[in-house]
């Protein structure tokens, strides 16, 4: 076989055979005659079934895998995925197509294919566009000439980027502040209620702090948990935020520091102790154990022993997340989970914050600003007015109230505690108790407007909830009025919540009403 400009290309291409085993550019071992492919790269494991493929000539298989071969020995495992199922929706089209086995890609299955999959996923041919050119340049059969020099006189249209964040897509956008602090009350009292481990606990909240990607998640190791004792007593926590940048098979071949607030910062540091125990005399320095642990994987690269993969990460969240069975406020439905969508909203609040796209870029890990832009130019999600009509209506959709609706105080949890019951003199003008606490312990947090979205909270039927709500409306008019539209919306969602006591009132009281 005559092979053309193969000074870097694997010893088969002159040989024109699959060898029997092959290392890839990360490390792992794998089987290129075989129709199943298996190779780890640190945190990433593909997967590659061949027999799922249409019917491929002999010899054009042969070529394919081959060409996919120095890609896994050239280039990182995602682009060998990429490539791999791109190239299996051409395969597809065209066996759909003639029916017939594929020998041969010319340059009218690529104006078809083109025409096909229309002008939005025109991305799919151009990101095919090397893969195929690669191809050639390795001398291998199954390409032709015509197919090679279509490619050099057509644009084709690349993957467009940003359009979900710049429209707030509901589906696959960023988070509203309603959405995220709806998650984040949801997975505390998950958590309180044990129903949610540690483990996915400080996984689920790095990642809705963070926003960084699942990859980074699961290249961390214990060691990675900085704790600094200051001087003056405090303490600091931070986090080596490994960069595992997509072009380097090293996924901690750089990091950059990552401060944690305080209450996340304790969090983790709790979590670290306990996940040091679990290693303890399994490894040599259990520092060097992975944040997120999983089970030992055989054969995996030295260091990744324990790792958990970057799917395995991101399936974790996402099924955490599910499970929380959080209502989106736009939708009226599950809000959907992914994590890009937590990336996007650290994004698009720092813009909303006033920050550009330098900061936007740190913040995302982005080694430049040109993918950060529509951050900026995105349309703030803060609602300008919030009214009690207004209120009233998006109450049922956001489900912002957790607690429990009361009669009065004979039905509190804790009927004997005076201590339970809840007071707002500066809100209401008089003295007299409104609600119960169910929670035992000390609460830190301003009563009444944080109760509202607390799942300790026992609202009476005949509090005065409707001058909690024109107190909150009424003092985000006046910020609002001040520009500080920032603090305006923090108690949003508490104005919600106050809405929904109010019409859960206004519904037992109609019941009772009915009865007599």
């Amino acid at each position: 076989m005559t092979v053309s400009n193969t000074t870097s290309a694997p010893e088969l291409l002159y040989t024109g055979t699959l060898p029997e085993i092959a290392k890839a550019r990360g490390g792992s071992l794998f089987l290129p005659q075989h129709d199943f492919w298996e190779l780890r790269e640190g945190t990433h494991q593909l997967m590659l079934h061949f027999d799922e493929l249409p019917e491929l000539e002999f010899g054009f298989k042969n070529s394919f895998k081959a060409v996919l071969l120095w890609y896994a020995q050239n280039k990182s495992t995602r682009h060998l995925a990429n490539m791999f199922y791109r190239s299996k929706s051409l395969f597809l089209f065209k066996k759909n197509t003639t029916n017939k086995p594929i020998f041969e890609i010319t340059d009218l299955d690529l104006l078809n294919y083109k025409s096909f999959i229309g002008e939005h996923k025109q991305w799919y041919l151009s990101s095919l566009s090397g893969f195929l050119q690669q191809w050639a340049r390795l001398g291998l059969i199954g390409i032709s000439d015509s197919a090679i020099a279509l490619f050099r006189q057509i644009r084709l249209k690349g993957n467009e980027k940003g359009a979900s964040t710049a429209t707030m897509d509901p589906i696959n956008g960023p988070l509203t502040a309603f959405e995220l602090e709806a998650l984040q009350t949801a997975l505390n009292a998950a958590y309180a209620r044990h129903d949610v481990s540690m483990e996915e606990y400080v996984l689920c909240w790095l990642v809705m702090m963070l926003g960084q990607r699942p990859t980074q998640y699961a290249a961390l190791k214990i060691r990675d948990v900085v704790i600094v004792h200051e001087k003056d007593g405090s303490t600091t926590y931070s986090l080596r935020m490994p960069r595992a940048k997509r072009r380097d098979s090293d996924a901690r071949g750089e990091f950059k520091d990552r401060v944690l607030t305080p209450e996340i910062g304790l969090l983790v540091a709790q979590y670290v102790h306990k996940a040091l125990t679990n290693f303890a005399g399994l490894l040599d320095d259990p520092l060097d154990a992975p944040l997120f642990a999983g089970d030992l994987v055989e054969g995996a690269i030295a260091g990744y022993e324990f790792h958990q993969t970057s799917a395995q990460i991101g399936n974790k969240l996402n099924a955490v997340m599910r499970r929380l069975g959080v209502i989106s406020e736009r939708t009226g439905d599950f809000i959907h989970i992914g994590s890009k969508r937590f990336r996007q909203t650290v994004g698009t609040r720092a813009a909303e914050e006033g920050h550009g796209e330098l900061i936007i870029a740190e913040l995302l890990d982005h080694s430049d600003t040109q993918n950060v832009g529509v951050y900026v130019r995105s349309t703030p999600a803060i609602v300008e007015r919030i009214d009690q009509a207004v209120a009233m209506q998006l109450a049922p959709l956001a489900q912002a109230f957790a607690g429990k609706l009361i009669d009065g105080p004979s039905e509190a949890s804790r009927p004997d505690d005076p201590a339970s019951q809840i007071r707002a003199p500066a809100i209401i003008g008089k003295i007299d108790a409104m609600s119960s606490c169910g929670r035992h312990g000390f609460c830190g947090f301003l009563k009444p407007v944080a109760c509202y979205t607390c799942n300790s909270f026992e609202p009476w039927l005949d509090g005065p909830h409707d001058r909690v709500l024109e107190y909150l409306i009424s003092e985000r008019e006046r910020l609002m009025a001040a520009g500080d539209v920032r603090i305006a919306s923090i108690n949003d969602r508490a104005i919600l919540a106050v809405a929904e006591v109010i019409q859960l009132c206004k519904t037992v009281r109609n019941r009772g009403a009915t009865h007599d």
